[in-house]
């Protein structure tokens, strides 16, 4: 059962609006007057908050500045209750952080209705989606109900790639946002001269390619399945509403989407400071995650020099030497790695062979 804190000096408004959520099965809790409400807030840690502006010792602003300051209030969905409805008297209870905002006399249904919409919203927002095909579908499930977009993703699609199929290449204008839903995506950056550095890795579960939708530009890189995969293509304008629509929803698609930011980061530090050892052990790291089900590795000495961003011959050393220290097994030039915390130790190590 939902907890509402009531915050509303007008004894008949309060009981009124009290039987009405308790009705519509809502725990509720009452305060008569603004203080008695902030005490109330910072006790009980309700769900939501009904706040009237208008009161006695400390009003309505004054109680949403106050929680506001505290971050275990600060996230509650927070709706004024009150009689004023100019305009500046609404913009001043949004632009403190408010909600929502319902004029008296009110129906019971808006009320509700607004309680509800709030508390689906701040769901979206505190739910952890597992970044997954099944984790974007409820998702997006979660958000038709809280925008009431029936019709949101509509167009989702599921591609069917071959190996060294091309999913998008340099220059390409962005349409959609991809979530790799089984097989592996390369994304590679070409060099004039015919080089190619491949800056990601994507397998099952990561989403990609909503760079330039974000940047208004257009691809910088080129994308190309490594081996036969599934690839859910979510339209461009859907990824954009889903964004722009609400804070709380856009928060929850946004921690979908930057799983592999940091990871990303961390390779170009690597690239530019690590040595072609170390840069070749946590590749291999890297792509073990691509691996197939009798544990070697799936990608070419090509593909894993520019990963590595040095020459095939380079990494054809280095892997030697891994071999000849019995970190990896090469078999038929299929590679597979024996001493993986051994590979690790050589990533964190300082010292360039």
């Amino acid at each position: 059962m939902k907890k509402i804190v009531l915050i509303e000096d007008n004894l008949e408004v309060r009981e009124n609006t009290q039987e009405i959520l308790e009705l519509a099965n809502y725990r509720v809790v009452t305060a008569k007057n603004g203080r008695e409400g902030v005490e109330l807030a910072q006790r009980e840690k309700p769900d939501l908050i009904i706040c009237d502006i208008m009161m006695p010792e400390l009003d309505g602003y004054g109680v949403l500045h106050i929680l506001s300051k505290n971050p275990e209030t600060a996230v509650i969905p927070f709706i004024f209750l009150t009689a004023k409805t100019e305009k500046t008297d609404i913009r001043k209870g949004m632009n403190l952080g408010a909600d929502d905002y319902i004029t008296k006399p009110f129906d019971d249904t808006d009320l509700l209705n607004a309680i509800e919409t709030r508390l689906q919203k701040a769901g979206i927002k505190q739910k952890l989606y597992e970044s997954t095909s099944e984790g974007l579908d409820e998702f997006i499930r979660d958000a038709q109900k809280v925008l009431n977009l029936k019709e949101l993703c509509k167009d989702k699609k599921i591609k069917q790639l071959k190996k060294k199929a091309e999913l998008f290449a340099e220059g390409d204008t962005p349409l959609n946002v991809y979530l790799v839903k089984s097989g592996s995506v390369k994304v590679f950056k070409s060099h004039p001269d015919g080089k190619e550095l491949i800056t990601s890795l994507y397998h099952a579960n990561d989403f990609f390619g909503f760079e330039p939708i974000l940047e208004d530009s257009v691809y910088g890189e080129s994308a190309v399945a490594m081996q036969d995969s599934e690839i859910v293509c979510i339209p461009k304008y859907d990824f954009m509403l889903l964004l722009q629509s609400h804070p709380d929803v856009s928060q929850g698609f946004i921690s979908l989407l930057c799983k592999k930011v940091a990871e990303k980061e961390k390779q170009l530090l690597h690239l530019a400071y690590n040595s072609v050892r170390q840069r070749t052990a946590e590749a291999l790291l890297r792509v073990q995650q691509l691996k197939d089900s009798n544990e070697v590795i799936q990608i070419s000495r090509d593909d894993l020099a520019k990963l590595v961003g040095t020459a095939s011959e380079s990494v054809i050393r280095v892997l030697s030497d891994f071999k000849d220290e019995k970190l990896i097994e090469i078999d038929s030039g299929k590679i597979r790695i024996v001493q993986p915390t051994k590979l690790e130790k050589v990533v964190r190590s300082n010292v360039a062979r």
